[in-house]
């Protein structure tokens, strides 16, 4: 099966992310351009999740046609994907879930223009799932040596590392429903999920190559999200 002829579903979760769901979008929307994907074969999903903000409003000027902004009052990641990915699915209820592709980021989060199309290519090497890797904005505010920490602890070049980050993430839509998809969690969604596609046996890859640009802010929206890695890495100095 060749990746034009998948379908693909962008997930955004979000809380009171109406400083950086712009950049985030109008990065997906290069991203999509950059691949080539046909319009119509693709849909952006965001889901504002709690907001006290503009979120919802900015997203919706963004995206026009080009997808879907949710307004749900869940307090969790894990659920805020859940409903992105069945509106997504729903979509393209008339295609097999096996042709469906479901990428992941988060709203803090900036995309290169090789984003979907590497994504695409793993979807046409047969693969399940995907789970890339991230780089972080600015380490302002930390400690000076953090940044020197944190990337002696993320490893070097070498691909197979055990990062998972439902900021860069792709689940093929048969696997994604085969081991019941997002758990409506606070934080942890992500590993979960990796960790129940690679336990059913689906053939996964872990790999540098797919990058992400997130935040270093200092206080994430999930209670053991990123944000509370790097403090918690600050803190062990």
């Amino acid at each position: 099966m060749s990746a034009d002829q998948y379908r693909f579903v962008v997930v955004v979760p979000c809380r009171d992310e109406a400083h950086h769901i712009a950049s985030c979008l109008e990065s997906v929307m290069r991203s999509v351009a950059s691949a080539g994907i046909d319009p119509h074969r693709f849909e952006v999903v965001v889901v504002a999740d709690s907001c006290r903000d503009d979120t919802a409003a900015v997203a919706r000027r963004l995206l026009r046609s080009s997808g879907h902004v949710i307004e749900i009052r869940a307090g969790s990641a894990g659920r805020a994907r859940a409903v992105g990915t069945a509106y997504g699915l729903d979509r393209w209820g008339s295609v097999g879930a096996d042709r469906i592709w479901t990428v992941h980021t988060d709203a803090d989060t900036v995309v290169p223009g090789e984003w979907l199309r590497r994504h695409a290519h793993v979807a046409n090497a047969g693969l399940a799932a995907v789970a890339g890797v991230v780089e972080v904005d600015s380490f302002d505010g930390y400690h000076p040596g953090l940044a020197a920490v944190h990337g002696a602890a993320y490893g070097g070049p070498g691909d197979d590392h055990p990062h998972v980050h439902g900021a860069n993430l792709g689940v093929r839509a048969d696997a994604y429903l085969a081991v019941g998809g997002w758990a409506a969690i606070p934080s942890g969604e992500d590993h979960a999920l990796w960790r129940a596609v690679r336990q059913a046996g689906y053939p996964t890859l872990a790999t540098r190559s797919i990058r992400v640009v997130t935040s270093g802010r200092r206080h994430g929206r999930a209670p053991a999200g990123f944000a509370g890695y790097l403090c918690d890495l600050e803190a062990a100095m």
